[in-house]
């Protein structure tokens, strides 16, 4: 009923508006002294008018409502609203009018008509942001970092929504040619350099950074400047954001350390994903984790036949089953707990689910603590991606994804070496029919264990923040586009791939420390100190992304870039994993860290390691007998053996095949 109402008062106004129009025009070409027969023509011209101007009017979108926001471009709509409202009155003025009707009458109509809609529409804004200006006082007083067209558009809401909370008092903005001006009767204060001497003078509480393009260095210089002036800031969202979002007054948030590093997030092709999975099965593994829920939620969204997270934290597991069924009620969720290390249990949910995807993301990721746990180390990461690739050969399954990382180029450490023998393992597995693809990652924000998250709980205590080392730098991504790469890889891969992303230069730590002290409103080496506590085990200074054997491959996206290297043999790689198992049952880190280097060539062991090698290798033979020894090893044979055959006996068969053909 209210919204009938609205229409009903809209169409009245905007009919007398067109019908004063008229009259106004009638009485002037007369000198307001109307001759009989005129009146005639002008009581048909009454209802011919309304028939004709005011149906014109609503379909160029002119509806009273909307004159609060009357603007430039509505003012051209207008005028060729009117336009088009003349020339069909004129036609039928000459087509069916019984009477003479004055050309000039038109013209003049033409002009009032125009001037007076026109003049409306900018009453209504007036005394629109009248009302807003008289409850000024109440609101925070702001100013407007940037005044461009970000900034236009916060000026806008903030007169024409009474909920946005902020009095805006003046624009700061680093060009010249605005320094001293005034914009929609605003006036621009000075530039950046000015804002301290702005913030006292003007007495402002707040500044609003609207420079939704600002990266990197031009974000940290005004962060830093706004923390010189002593004043809160927060910036406003890059315009994807706001799209995707009910109102900009919602939308403005705090600046968080993704505003600070260097470049904007990349987005990925949306629908090609979405084809990819659509109607089809997939399983996550480290469902639970940090990249395996955004995987899990991301998925969701494409519409696929089922989904299957897999994960052995079943506390972590139940929360990411409840997010996923409250936010897609119509999903077929299954929640599988058992860990990459049972093959057994990993058959039973593929013969069960007979998954078409899988994504495997269930790894130990901690550089320095798997240091110190060697075997546990190859038995979830490489035996963990070994069972993934063996029972997804057996099943079928079309696509292989693999989370890798960046520290498995060029490996210094037990995660990184594990991560790149399981490139290898995927690579080696893939048949005609299947992809088989890997996807390394750079340092994820906010993912557990992450740099950021220890940063923040670091300056919360007071601090000290430790950074390891003054000339550490990482390569960073956000959880979302770790996962999109994912989920691009998948539907991009042809097979024996590497994806990584082009993720800009790589961060200092020192120097993002310093900025996460800004962001919390303190001083770096003044409120919170940062101390340098040395590299950890396995850790190195810069990172890489590729081997010099890579070959780089053309996609069609920009901003990722595909690596395929050398083939690697099925059988060759199943015999040294054999090797590995054993040295890994065996509990010899010695021979286990040999065979990886067999494995690996160019994988640098670590001193934390080396030195844990050398007395296990001389106390190892005196607390064992010979034949303790001898018992331990076939045991462990006999138990990879039964666990490898399967695939020994498949690459044993291909090999021989292969040796045939080239004998016919």
């Amino acid at each position: 009923m209210k919204r009938l109402r609205s229409l009903t008062d809209s169409l009245l106004i905007q009919f007398a508006l067109v019908e004063l129009a008229l009259l106004t025009a009638f009485f002037l070409r007369f000198d307001f002294v109307l001759p009989t027969p005129m009146k005639w023509t002008l009581l048909w011209a009454v209802p011919a008018w309304a028939l004709v101007k005011v149906p014109i009017s609503r379909c160029f979108g002119l509806h009273l409502r909307l004159w609060r926001y009357f603007s430039t471009p509505d003012l051209r709509r207008l005028i060729a609203s009117n336009t088009v409202g003349s020339m069909a009155a004129a036609f039928l003025v000459a087509v069916a009018c019984p009477y003479s009707f004055p050309r000039s009458v038109i013209v003049l109509d033409f002009f009032l008509v125009m001037l007076f809609t026109a003049g409306a529409g900018t009453l209504v804004r007036l005394l629109t942001e009248t009302r807003a200006a008289d409850i000024d006082s109440k609101q925070t007083r702001t100013l407007i970092f940037g005044a461009g067209t970000a900034g236009l558009m916060l000026l806008r809401e903030s007169r024409q929504n009474s909920s946005f909370g902020h009095h805006i008092c003046g624009f700061v903005d680093d060009d010249q040619a605005k320094r001293g001006g005034i914009i929609h009767g605003i006036p621009v204060l000075g530039g950046g350099p000015d804002l301290a001497a702005i913030v006292r003078k003007h007495h402002i509480q707040e500044v609003l950074i609207a420079v939704p393009s600002a990266r990197g260095a031009q974000m940290r210089r005004i962060v830093e400047l706004c923390r010189a002036a002593g004043i809160g800031f927060r910036t406003m969202p890059a315009m994807s954001e706001i799209i995707s979002s009910k109102g900009l007054g919602k939308q403005i948030r705090d600046v968080a350390v993704e505003d600070l590093l260097g470049r904007s997030a990349i987005q990925m092709d949306r629908a090609q994903m979405e084809r990819k999975l659509e109607n089809r099965v997939a399983l996550v593994t480290g469902a639970a984790g940090s990249i395996g829920s955004e995987l899990c939620r991301q998925i969701a969204a494409c519409r696929p036949a089922a989904l299957v997270a897999f994960d052995i934290a079943e506390s972590a597991l139940f929360h990411i089953e409840c997010e996923i069924r409250k936010s897609n009620p119509d999903l077929v969720f299954h929640a599988e707990i058992g860990s990459a290390q049972n093959r057994q249990r990993l058959s039973e949910i593929c013969a069960t689910h007979r998954p078409h995807i899988v994504y495997h993301a269930a790894a130990y990721k901690h550089v320095p603590m798997m240091e110190t746990h060697v075997f546990e180390a190859v038995e979830n990461n490489v035996v963990g991606t070994f069972n993934i690739a063996t029972v997804a050969r057996e099943y079928g399954v079309e696509d292989l994804v693999m989370v890798s990382t960046d520290k498995a180029v060029h490996p210094t450490s037990v995660m990184g070496v594990t991560k790149r023998i399981s490139e290898l393992i995927v690579r080696s597995f893939e048949d005609p029919g299947s992809r088989h693809v890997s996807v390394r990652f750079g340092n994820v924000l906010g993912s557990n264990g992450s740099v950021i998250p220890i940063f923040k709980n670091q300056i919360a205590a007071g601090g000290p923040v430790t950074v390891t080392h003054p000339d550490m730098h990482r390569f960073f991504m956000t959880i979302p586009e770790a996962v999109q790469l994912v989920l691009q890889a998948s539907a991009m891969g042809k097979g024996s791939e590497i994806f990584v992303l082009d993720m800009g230069a790589p961060v200092s730590i020192v120097d993002l420390a310093r900025q996460l002290i800004l962001l919390s409103g303190l001083k770096p080496d003044e409120d919170i100190a940062i101390e340098f506590t040395g590299t950890r085990p396995g850790e190195k200074l810069h990172e890489e992304l590729n081997l010099v054997d890579e070959e780089v491959k053309l996609t069609h996206h920009p901003k990722i870039k595909v690596f395929a290297g050398t083939p690697v043999s099925r059988a060759w790689m199943i015999h040294r994993l054999t090797a590995l198992g054993a040295a890994c049952a065996a509990r010899d880190l010695g021979a286990l860290i040999e065979e990886m280097k067999q494995i690996v060539p160019d994988y640098t062991v670590s001193e934390d390691v080396l030195v844990r090698i050398a007395p296990l290798r001389t106390l190892g033979p005196a607390a064992r007998t010979s034949e303790q020894r001898r018992v331990l090893w076939e045991q462990s044979l006999e138990h990879l053996r039964a666990a490898l055959q399967p695939a020994f006996d498949a690459a044993e068969t291909e090999s021989l095949a292969a040796i045939r053909d080239s004998y016919h």
